[in-house]
This record gives structure tokens, C-alpha cells and sequence, in this order.
């Protein structure tokens, strides 16, 4: 028992299951450009905190300098109360030293021993560094000054620069806090509305999936989102030129069995009544029928080599028809003649230039020409024509002889209705889907009575 074909309208395998899912391959870069805008804001934050923590430093600086020079008494050497010491993480702790006319009297956080105090005797803003038994330390310190007669008055306001730093890096995660608490119900959301959103691609995926191309069906195109309107109408555009090739598939393999049991039969009836009586006629008729299913033969394996060699349509080259045409004429010329057709060939002086296969192109004109001189009568008119008008352009075969076994032909008669002209047309009707060509039967022009045509649109 063979195995049978595997059919070229169904899916040969199903979607590996392996095969990492669509929604979340989205929701994935979804997230990720969530995380990425996520750490942005924090970056944001932490520069807003800091910068933020600085003004806000800067400020209570001065004004505890304006406040200690307009309400601290001048023998004061503690602070009024509310300035410093408060444990609060807005209201930083502050250091404040004073000097009456160049005198320290007032230190609240006894500072002064470890501090470059000529740093301290310009009026503005200023970074000093404070240096004890741990080491270093960075203070940010404003200083300001005030005269009254001949007593001059001079206050510094200092705060730990760690402090500050504390306070920007709090302001930071009351801003970056929320949206890191969100970011959890962020990606369930977007998880949800991806997963939701892509149920429509899943369904239609789904019925693509399921679809029994070879029992024609077809996709439904109602209740469809505007999206998949042009894919819904490319798969049962597919689906139908599919079909459309396994029927002209199927009619081809009825011509040739068709084409090769007459021959066939013959052969078998000739060869038993042979064994009997070998007569010339019997032996005549036998070598006849063996040379026309050979012919069949011979046809069938030019096609199946131009498929083979040239992958089908072939490897598009510009072919010059009119040369092509020639060396066909030149080839058949002893062949017409010695069965008594007149061969011609008419060209334009210009090249007619088509971009196909050449040995498609080869094969499907020297069919009609050998159709032409096979079944028509001796004495007959056999015309190659190259032409182009307008922006079309081919070549017709014509002949003034009534086709051997054919009824009268009629004006763009289908090739498949060529009956008794046997499997060359539909050899060439094939070779020309494959250039991009038509093939079209007319009754040509007077005195010819058939007239074959491959015809390359504008």
C-alpha cells in the first residue's frame, strides 16, 4: 500500500508548542518600557530631591541668620530656642557661631575648633569642612554680618551636609515610593489588557488553524476588526487561487491520462493483433502510436525540467523574443518542409524584450509551432509572429489550415477547449501562467483560420 500524498492545501504541521507566545512577547516589551520610564521618574526624582533639599537647606540657613542677628541678644551664647535642636526630619539641626567685633561668643555645637575659620569670614553661602576624631566632615554654612555704630556683628548658620542629603533622598521616595507601589498593579493591568486585546488575533489565528482549505472553506469576513479585514481577504484570496491550481492540477492529470491511454490502447491492440498477424500496416500503426506517447512523454519531462532546472517560473533574464523565435523557425524549417508547410517568421526591426524564463519561453513556442505543423494538413501556411502594440506585446502562431480533428475555432476560445490539439496547449498554458503571459486562440487574421497567442499585458 503507498503512502498517500500529503495535500498541498493543508497545513503541513501545527505551531510548535515551544514557540514563545505573541502576548507575551508584547506584554514583555510593554513592561519593560514601563520599568524604563519607571526608573526615569526615579532618576528624576532623586535629582529633584537633591536640588529641592539644597534650596530648602539654603533657606533655613539664611533665614536663622537673619533671625539670630535681629532677635539674639548681644551677650547671648545659647540659642533662642526653636532654631536648633529640633527633631524633625524638615528642620534640619543647625550649628550657629557669632562673633561680636571679631570675638567668638557663641558656639552652639562647639565647632569651631575643628573648622578653617577664615572660611567663615565672608558674608554668603560656603561649603567648609569640619575635621574631628572621625575624620572630615562636609558642613554647608551661611554667614552674615551687622553693624550697629562701632560693634560689629557676625553669625554663621552651619548645617551637616549629610543632613541634606538625608532630607533629598526622603523628598526622592515620597515621589519615587507610589509609582514603585503601582508598578505591581502597572504590569497586572497591562498583562490583562494585552491578553484581552490580543483575543482577537488568538481566534482568527485559531480558525486559520483549523481551516480545510482542500474542502473549500473560507474565513468569515463578518464581525471582523478593520485590522484584519486585508489579511482575512489575502488567506481567502490564497485559499481560492489554491483551489483554483489543485483543480487546473486535477484537469492536467486528466488530459495527460487521457492523452496517454489512446496511445496506450492502441499500442496494447496493435501489439496483440501483431502477435497474430504482423502485417506492415499493424507494425505501422504500432510505431505510430508508440512515437505519439512518446511525444506525450517527452512533453511531460520538458516541463518537468524547466520546473527542476529553473525552479518554476525561472530565474527572470530579458529574453529577446524575436531571436528566440528565429532559431525556433530555423529549427522546424526541415521539419515543415519535409511535410510540406510553408514556415515564416515576422519580427519588428526593434527587440521585443521580456524579462521570463528562457527555457520556459522555448518550450512553450516550440510546442506551438509543432502543434501547427503536427495537425495540419501539407500545403498549409505556418506564420511566427513577433509584435508589439501599444504597451502589450508577444507572439501569435497561425496557420491557414483547419486543425486536424478540431471543430472551427472560435474568437478567444479557452485553451482547454482545443480538443484533438492534445497535451501540447495545455503544456503551454501552463509555461505561460508561469511567465506572466496569456495564452488566447482566435481565428487570426485572413487567409488564417487559427491563430495561437501568448500575450505579455501592459
Amino acid at each position: 500500500m503507498t503512502a498517500a500524498a500529503p495535500n498541498p492545501l493543508r497545513p503541513r504541521e501545527s505551531v510548535p508548542a515551544e514557540r514563545p507566545a505573541l502576548w507575551r512577547h508584547l506584554w514583555l516589551w510593554t513592561f519593560g518600557a514601563v520599568l524604563a520610564v519607571w526608573i526615569t521618574l526615579v532618576a528624576v526624582a532623586v535629582s529633584t530631591g537633591f536640588r529641592e533639599a539644597r534650596k530648602f537647606i539654603d533657606g533655613q540657613l539664611v533665614a536663622t541668620a537673619q533671625l539670630w542677628l535681629a532677635t539674639a541678644p548681644a551677650d547671648a551664647v545659647t540659642p533662642p530656642p526653636g532654631i536648633v535642636g529640633v527633631d524633625d526630619e524638615y528642620i534640619p539641626d543647625l550649628a550657629v557661631l557669632a562673633w561680636t567685633n571679631g570675638a567668638l561668643d557663641t558656639d552652639t555645637h562647639q565647632l569651631a575648633k575643628g573648622l578653617a575659620l577664615d572660611r567663615l569670614s565672608r558674608p554668603g553661602l560656603t561649603d567648609v569642612v569640619y575635621t574631628n576624631g572621625n575624620g572630615p566632615r562636609d558642613w554647608r554654612a551661611y554667614v552674615a554680618e551687622q553693624s550697629q555704630g562701632e560693634r560689629v556683628r557676625r553669625v554663621a548658620v552651619l548645617v551637616d551636609k549629610r543632613e541634606r542629603n538625608t532630607l533629598g533622598l526622603d523628598i526622592a521616595e515620597h515621589v519615587a515610593l507610589p509609582a514603585l507601589l503601582l508598578l505591581p498593579l502597572v504590569a497586572l493591568v497591562l498583562w490583562w489588557t494585552i491578553r484581552r486585546g490580543l483575543r482577537p488575533l488568538e481566534r482568527l489565528s485559531r480558525e486559520v488553524g483549523e481551516l480545510d482549505s482542500a474542502a473549500g472553506q473560507r474565513l468569515n469576513t463578518e464581525h471582523r476588526h478593520r485590522e484584519f479585514v486585508s489579511t482575512v481577504s489575502a488567506i481567502n484570496t490564497l485559499v481560492s487561487s489554491l483551489q483554483a491550481q489543485a483543480q487546473r492540477e486535477r484537469e492536467f492529470a486528466s488530459d495527460v491520462a487521457h492523452e496517454l491511454r489512446t496511445p496506450l490502447t492502441a499500442i496494447t491492440l496493435q501489439a496483440g493483433a501483431a502477435q497474430h498477424e504482423p502485417t506492415p500496416e499493424r507494425l505501422a500503426q504500432l510505431e505510430q502510436e508508440s512515437l505519439r506517447a512518446g511525444r506525450i512523454l517527452s512533453q511531460l519531462l520538458d516541463l518537468a525540467r524547466a520546473q527542476r532546472s529553473e525552479g518554476g517560473a525561472g530565474e527572470l533574464t530579458p529574453v529577446d523574443i524575436a531571436e528566440v523565435a528565429g532559431q525556433l523557425v530555423a529549427t522546424h524549417a526541415p521539419l515543415g518542409h519535409a511535410s510540406g508547410h510553408e514556415l515564416s517568421l515576422q519580427s519588428p526591426d526593434v527587440p521585443v524584450a521580456v524579462r521570463v524564463s528562457p527555457l520556459l519561453l522555448e518550450l512553450a513556442l516550440r510546442n506551438l509551432i509543432a502543434n501547427a505543423l503536427r495537425h495540419t494538413p501539407p500545403g498549409t501556411q505556418v506564420e511566427v509572429e513577433v509584435w508589439r502594440r501599444g504597451g502589450e506585446f508577444g507572439v501569435s502562431v497561425s496557420d491557414d489550415g483547419q486543425r486536424a480533428g478540431a471543430p472551427a475555432p472560435s474568437v478567444a476560445a479557452a485553451p482547454g477547449q482545443a480538443g484533438g490539439l492534445g497535451l501540447g496547449l495545455r503544456l503551454v498554458e501552463r509555461m505561460a501562467e508561469q511567465m506572466g503571459a496569456r495564452l488566447e486562440r482566435s481565428t487570426g487574421q485572413p487567409p488564417m483560420t487559427t491563430c495561437f497567442t501568448l500575450r505579455w499585458p501592459a
